[in-house]
């Protein structure tokens, strides 16, 4: 198997609270997008920031900072013109960013609760996709000046936590458990049931696969045509019972990688189900063949993780406000 990236190789300080979320911008990923419970954004340039110059020095490697939130930050997302990116928190509203002036292009306002996700979708990035507390899941049409959503889909009976947007389908997971595919052309809703609350979606790049976490400290693949478990995969050490944990698939989707609520990261292989190895964030080190059950503190926790598409990099973020970037020893 392709060697896989276990050495700290940057660290982005700055965040007085939990980050959240992160993402890793289009095209050749040279930048890192955080949001914190601390109601602020940051963009960095990991290159700036070396891992040892960076444990002691605050803010190496950062671009600019977004202000404009009122509540924790809980997702973000880029476009693929990297000019433009998507802020959701407890705020309940969806925030549409430009890059470059650090200002927000347009705020969209119509959930209940705060909104867990928001993501681009449509040609050319032209819709915004929403995930709300208020279990509802909106369309905003980005080029139309109109408030008011497109859509609305309220079939969850709880939470939907997350949301992927395809060509044509809306795929969303809810804590009441189920995970519900919404196809546009055919205007039906499809629901496969977990059983337990689910905190995180994604889709496999062939489309075929759903990847989801939830709270009974598994991280699942589903067949996405019949609704079929493919693989689960556990770990004695994985605990994700209780927070918002993430998920995602990395290195053309041979790995899993997923957070914790003890601060530390899981990666799987993805067709054997193997825990290949074990992570500490806060620690910033690999734990394999050692003892991960260190005591816990309220910071030990990682509920955002995002792999790099370009390269194999990868980046987690914790409850002590920092995010280490993953690579490969140089």
């Amino acid at each position: 198997m392709t060697p896989f990236p276990t050495t700290p190789i940057a660290l982005l300080t700055g965040h007085t609270a939990p980050v959240h979320a992160i993402a890793y911008s289009s095209g050749s990923a040279s930048y890192i997008l955080t949001g914190s419970g601390d109601r602020s954004i940051r963009l960095y340039n990991p290159s700036k920031a070396p891992f040892a110059a960076a444990q002691n020095t605050t803010d190496l490697g950062l671009v600019n900072k977004y202000s404009a939130h009122g509540y924790e930050i809980l997702s973000l997302c880029i476009n693929e013109a990297n000019d433009r990116f998507i802020s959701t928190g407890g705020d309940k509203t969806v925030f549409l960013w430009d890059v470059a002036t650090a200002q927000t292009v347009r705020r969209f306002t119509g959930h209940s609760g705060r909104v867990n996700r928001g993501v681009f979708g449509g040609e050319s990035d032209s819709v915004i996709v929403s995930a709300s507390f208020d279990g509802s899941v909106r369309i905003w049409d980005c080029r139309s000046t109109s408030q008011k959503p497109i859509m609305i889909f309220d079939e969850a009976r709880d939470s939907v936590t997350d949301v992927v947007a395809l060509d044509g389908e809306i795929v969303s997971g809810s804590v009441d458990g189920r995970v519900r595919c919404y196809d546009m052309r055919r205007g039906i809703c499809e629901v496969d049931v977990i059983g337990h609350p689910v905190t995180s979606i994604g889709v496999s790049k062939k489309g075929s696969e759903t990847l989801v976490s939830s709270l009974d400290s598994t991280v699942r693949l589903m067949d996405r045509e019949n609704g079929q478990l493919l693989k689960a995969y556990r770990d004695d050490a994985f605990v994700n019972n209780e927070l918002r944990v993430r998920s995602t698939l990395g290195m053309n989707d041979s790995v899993v990688v997923s957070g914790s609520d003890d601060g530390l990261v899981f990666a799987w292989d993805l067709l054997e189900g193997e825990c290949l190895h074990k992570f500490k964030h806060s620690e910033r080190r690999a734990v394999n063949g050692k003892s991960a059950n260190t005591p816990r503190t309220k910071k030990d926790f990682v509920s955002a993780v995002a792999f790099c598409k370009s390269r194999r990099e990868w980046a987690s973020a914790g409850g002590d406000g920092n995010v280490v970037v993953w690579g490969m020893a140089r």
